[in-house]
């Protein structure tokens, strides 16, 4: 039995020549990096300089996603979708969770048929815990506890 193989002609030689280039310099997909900042008052810029317009000022434990990084500036993203640039060394490794809703429900269990023991408002950070499914257990700096439906936080 003979095998017949297919010539590719020079439009799709180039072409599949062209999309491995592309793969190539593009580099591996990453997988996405979470940061928090590490003392109140930090500016996120519109460049990564502190020459650049400062955009807005965010808190301590406030959580960030690094899209890019230039030198020792990263540039960032909020759980609003809203980005700029920060210094490095003012983010930590640490993870944050931060509420994306106007209003959520801490239970003292993983699941609604547990109580709520608390309302998470729009905004408010919490440290993150153990998971059980779609629920991840939160802690606050005032020493509320609970759990969260994942849908609820960023990230």
């Amino acid at each position: 039995m003979i095998k017949k193989h297919k010539i590719l002609s020079g439009k799709m030689l180039s072409g599949l020549v062209f999309g491995l280039a592309l793969t190539f310099l593009a580099g591996p997909v990453l997988a996405a990096e979470y940061r928090t900042v590490t003392k109140d008052g930090v500016n996120i810029r519109s460049g990564p300089s502190t020459k650049d317009e400062i955009f807005w000022e965010v808190f301590k434990g406030f959580p960030l996603k690094v899209v890019a990084r230039k030198g020792d500036w990263a540039k960032t993203q909020d759980f609003e979708g809203d980005t700029g640039w920060i210094y490095s060394p003012l983010l930590s490794t640490r993870k944050n969770v931060i509420v994306k809703v106007k209003k959520g429900n801490l239970r003292i269990g993983p699941g609604k048929n547990y109580e709520i023991v608390a309302s998470a408002l729009y905004g408010v950070v919490f440290k993150p815990g153990k998971t059980d499914g779609d629920w991840l257990q939160v802690s606050h700096g005032d020493g509320t506890k609970g759990w969260i439906h994942k849908s609820l936080v960023w990230p």
